[in-house]
């Protein structure tokens, strides 16, 4: 069972972000089995759902460019590990919103240096747009299969 939520910046207690058509990241979110559970719910059921957003903010994964500017910055990195999930998830989504792998390059050198001047989050970046490469860049949302 998969649900297709807008924006894509959402979080839902008791759902984990899970892949689209295609197997690429996407805004599609998957029931753990927990919530499935609960609801005495299984694949190919219709169900009527009720969502709602948590405030919780799960830990991003850093990517590995990322991790290793970090690990070469001592106060970059001791900033990185006491500013909050969300933050840490702005910073990822900022430096990874760019077309080329040179773009990429500088907004790591850039958060770097804001990092080392006690600066929390990035300035200037639009939460609200979908940071998804393919998905961004693409502009089209599919249909659930089967449905």
């Amino acid at each position: 069972m998969m649900f297709l939520l807008k924006p894509c910046w959402s979080r839902m207690e008791g759902m984990d972000r899970g892949n689209g058509p295609g197997k690429r990241p996407s805004h599609w979110f998957a029931p753990d089995k927990k919530l499935l559970d609960d609801a005495n719910a299984a694949a190919g059921d219709n169900v009527q759902v009720s969502l709602e957003p948590t405030k919780e903010w799960i830990e991003p994964v850093v990517p590995a460019d990322l991790k290793k500017a970090l690990a070469a910055s001592p106060k970059a990195e001791a900033l990185w590990k006491d500013i909050t999930p969300l933050a840490r998830w702005d910073w990822i989504r900022w430096i990874r919103a760019v077309k080329t792998p040179q773009t990429r390059q500088k907004h790591i050198e850039v958060a770097l240096s804001k990092l080392n001047k006690d600066m929390r989050r990035p300035c200037c970046f639009n939460r609200n747009l979908c940071s998804e490469p393919y998905v961004s860049k693409n502009w089209v949302l599919l249909a659930p299969i089967g449905l």
